[in-house]
């Protein structure tokens, strides 16, 4: 299980096209792949949940990745959170 964390620089936070983008992005890994804030899990292969995970500009939150293609899964969300507006 690999678990990083990320501050959202982007002032409007995960809004629908970087949600949708995360969407996609995962769509092609066979891990479990979760966002973390506050405390609640959210689904990443599912729009509504990171919608509704109230991740808002200047959030800081994990994602945490676990199967057999973690690594790989963790680099390409990573790599598409910093381009969006986060770091870590």
């Amino acid at each position: 299980m690999h678990i990083k964390t990320f501050t959202i620089t982007n002032k409007l936070g995960f809004h629908a096209r970087p949600a949708a983008e995360l969407v996609k992005t995962v769509a092609s890994f066979k891990s479990e792949i979760n966002l973390i804030f506050n405390g609640k899990k959210s689904d990443t292969r599912s729009l509504i949940a990171i919608l509704s995970s109230g991740i808002v500009g200047g959030s800081t939150f994990d994602v945490q990745a676990n199967g057999e293609d973690e690594i790989e899964a963790m680099l390409a969300v990573s790599e598409l959170i910093n381009r969006l507006g986060g770091e870590h």
